[in-house]
């Protein structure tokens, strides 16, 4: 018998309640070693340089060679008078939310719509291709496509219709909306069709049923259950709209020298411009855009994680 209890208690080991506790610290202590050079990486990279830029944007600094002159906060008290900033300041914002909206609408229909559809994972792969396009690619393109003499309007003129100066200062900021929701909805679409592939079908079917619209199936099924999903979304299109910038080069330019007309520049441009336009490189100036498009993304992704939290739907 003693025997007998000495294996069982051998062949069941998870019935010892400290166990978990002394295995615990072990696998912590397994734990740092892998995590500690991805982490001294890390902050060699990325931590390290962040930290550079904002002591860098307290100076006046030529570039590499120059002297360096102590400016303290000055540099960002000149970014309130700064025109040029503050315009492009504003179109970045323009550019986010008006950007975000038609993307995330166009991504909501899509999610109804494709659901029904045999082709579905055909059509995503279409709709995701833009993606897969490099950006200056698409600037340069839908520049050429919208310039006075492209494409499009020619065929305005065949149909008897004036050309619009699609690159003038009252559309050129829509136009690089348009292109930029062109390239990006696809991949919102493709991270938020995996989520929909999750939910099982025997909700829609139970919906359909009780004679639930698509519209209500959308709201009260899909909606919820991909909710955390959208959350994830919100976050990288903020992120990524924040730092726009080859499209615009390529867009405003195609590919010529010169800097991008004042109506189309967001942050990144007029922080490229300012760098390495024409006269003397300002990167203290450059640092400090840097440094307050960084705490504004912070703040904006706190924010975004505060409307879209919610408690999570768990399927029984």
């Amino acid at each position: 018998m003693a025997y007998g209890s000495l294996v069982a208690e051998t062949a069941l080991p998870s019935r010892d309640p400290y166990r978990g506790k002394v295995l615990r610290p072990a696998r912590e202590r397994a734990f740092w070693p892998f995590l500690l050079p991805a982490l001294a990486l890390y902050a060699l990279l990325f931590v390290a340089p962040s930290f550079y830029g904002v002591w860098v944007s307290l100076y006046r600094w030529a570039g590499p060679g120059a002297e360096m002159e102590w400016r303290g906060l000055r540099n960002y008290e000149a970014l309130l008078r700064n025109g040029a900033f503050t315009q492009s300041f504003v179109n970045t914002f323009v550019l986010a939310i008006a950007g975000g909206a038609l993307v995330f609408g166009i991504t909501f229909l899509s999610m109804m719509a494709l659901r029904h559809l045999k082709g579905r994972a055909f059509i995503r792969s279409v709709v995701f291709l833009p993606m897969i396009i490099s950006a200056i690619a698409v600037g340069a393109a839908v520049g050429f496509l919208l310039n006075p003499g492209g494409v499009v309007n020619q065929i305005l003129g065949w149909a008897g219709i004036d050309g619009l100066p699609w690159l003038g200062p009252d559309l050129v900021l829509k136009c690089i909306i348009g292109g930029l929701v062109w390239s990006s909805t696809g991949f919102y679409i493709a991270l938020m069709m995996s989520a929909v592939d999750g939910i099982p079908p025997h909700l829609y079917e139970d919906a359909v049923l009780g004679g639930a619209t698509k519209w209500e199936q959308f709201r009260h099924i899909t909606l919820p259950l991909t909710w955390d999903v959208f959350a994830v979304a919100a976050v990288l299109w903020v992120v990524n709209s924040l730092k726009v910038f080859e499209i615009v080069i390529a867009f405003t330019t195609g590919g010529t020298p010169g800097a991008p007309p004042l109506q189309a520049r967001t942050v990144a441009v007029q922080q490229y411009t300012v760098i390495t336009g024409g006269g003397v490189p300002e990167l203290g100036s450059g640092a400090a855009m840097g440094v307050v498009v960084t705490l504004i993304t912070i703040v904006l992704i706190v924010l975004v994680r505060r409307i879209t939290r919610r408690e999570s739907v768990e399927l029984s």
